[in-house]
């Protein structure tokens, strides 16, 4: 007897973690050392709630009254140009073809550009738009009709140049695998008001994910029910929603309560956190058997929508994922996240020349996105919705040489210091513009913003401090902007 306790014992203590033992032994010299670690840190009240919480989606309050309920962000993935779009340079084009000078290429790191490369003016002719007088790109026509709603940020900075570290910069907080990305922590802080559909949807349009892959939208240490669904614009919009041939929904709720079961009592013994996670996953798929069907369709739309938007029901496009994500803010969902790509204007074929390719891509996007704004804005969704729209970096003043030679087509380089995005809703301004960048868009020179300021900034206008939305993991706080950013002050409404 003595023999089966003593194995029944090493086999108890074989499944507790180092978490387990610092826990049990609440007057030892472990949870001491735990108490002094966590002493300083910031803890904010949502995060109590989520922890007592059957559901961590939860709706939870957010530190202070925000102006904006959820958010819509739009990521040209490859990174669009911003001197064909919003920053007008007509001083670009006097020294169109001239030698780039030796100060702007001395001493810097570039992706392709290699040698003396030739400055290239703008690929497109500009004009003033609306009330506010907003310089926009011809490339952008029905654009035009919404611009008085939109905050142009013009000096936009970032310290990665290449496609999966910025990208990863962008919605993580850093340009290294592992963190949470940015629909996460907003979930992880207000929950969801949709208890049938994720607090965090994903859309893909371009034919390909993003460079930096489903990282990007993962959870990284936060529980795993924070990390972002991707739906699909054609075919079932989640993969494996159906029942199998010969199960029905009442053997599926059966089978579900029966696990949750098996996971309750194994979260009594061990309280991971995790096994939350996976009860709420379960529940949360026997839902969306009903709500994703009707929510994510668009073929139930009026014919006067789909002219707006340019939209197809049964196909992958842009366009389609912009109505589908309006319907989602409608039911609740917290974090839309569209990514969309094909944006990397190299000017190496005719699909990424910016007098070619580019266009096309302009075309697609311009009449979507203008009607996608007016869309919300006439059901009065655009005051309570935060738009964002941008890439992950911007594109070079002078032309691309790849290998020291200069490209058939005309494309630019990547860019990190200077870059343009946009900011509707939410409680931002209006035809406004932040940010001013030199004669030829190569350098911020006012109004300088990085990618940590918008991250602090959209986590403001959804009400929280960006200092103070922490997660505590392996004995320090993390939080999205990692110990950088302040909110844009000057664009907020």
């Amino acid at each position: 007897m003595e023999k089966i306790v003593k194995e029944a014992r090493q086999k108890t203590l074989s499944f507790q973690t180092r978490r387990h033992f610092l826990q049990d032994c609440k007057t030892g010299m472990g949870m001491m050392a735990l108490g002094s670690i966590l002493d300083g840190c910031n803890f904010f009240a949502p995060q109590t709630d989520a922890e007592t919480s059957s559901n961590p989606l939860d709706v939870k309050a957010p530190q202070f009254q925000g102006k904006a309920k959820s958010v819509i962000f739009l990521h040209m993935a490859g990174a669009p140009s911003q001197l064909e779009l919003f920053d007008y340079k007509p001083e670009l084009t006097k020294l169109d073809g001239q030698d780039c000078p030796d100060s702007f290429i001395q001493g810097k790191k570039f992706a392709f550009i290699r040698g003396v490369p030739k400055l290239l003016g703008p690929q497109a002719n500009f004009k003033q738009h609306g009330q506010s007088g907003l310089w926009l790109s011809d490339n952008l026509p029905h654009f035009s009709q919404v611009i008085d709603d939109v905050t142009i940020l013009k000096a936009v900075n970032t310290d990665q140049f290449n496609h999966a570290p910025a990208q990863l910069l962008m919605h993580c907080g850093t340009p290294r695998l592992g963190r949470p990305s940015m629909g996460s922590w907003v979930t992880y802080g207000l929950g969801s008001e949709n208890s049938n559909l994720p607090g965090f949807v994903v859309l893909t349009s371009g034919g390909r994910n993003p460079d930096a892959g489903k990282s990007i939208w993962g959870s990284g240490f936060l529980p795993s029910v924070y990390q972002g669904v991707q739906c699909r614009s054609e075919g079932d919009p989640v993969l494996f929603l159906k029942d199998p041939n010969g199960f029905d929904r009442d053997m599926r709720k059966a089978s579900i309560e029966t696990i949750n079961k098996v996971n309750e009592l194994t979260y009594q013994q061990y309280q991971d956190p995790e096994i939350m996670s996976r009860i709420s996953q379960y529940e949360m798929a026997f839902k969306m058997q009903v709500a994703v069907p009707d929510v994510m369709t668009i073929a139930d739309e009026p014919a006067y929508i789909h002219e707006m938007y340019g939209t197809e029901p049964g196909q992958e496009s842009f366009a389609n994922n912009l109505l589908l994500a309006r319907k989602l803010v409608e039911k609740g969902v917290r974090f839309v996240q569209l990514f969309d790509w094909g944006w990397d204007s190299h000017g190496t074929d005719p699909g990424t020349a910016l007098d070619l390719g580019f266009i096309n891509k302009c075309y697609k996007m311009d009449k979507a996105i203008s009607a996608f704004l007016l869309d919300l804005k006439q059901r009065g969704l655009l005051e309570e919705t935060l738009v964002v729209w941008g890439g992950e970096f911007g594109r070079t003043p002078m032309q691309e040489n790849r290998d020291g030679k200069q490209n058939t087509f005309k494309g630019r380089d990547h860019h990190a210091d200077a870059f343009s995005m946009w900011m509707a809703g939410g409680g931002i301004k209006g035809g406004f513009s932040h940010g001013e960048t030199d004669p030829i868009g190569y350098n911020a020179i006012d109004g300088k913003v990085s990618v940590y300021d918008i991250q602090a900034t959209i986590l403001h206008q959804l009400g929280f401090d960006h200092e103070k939305l922490t997660y505590s993991f392996q004995g320090r706080s993390f939080r999205l902007t990692d110990v950088f950013g302040k909110k844009i002050d000057p664009i907020i409404a």
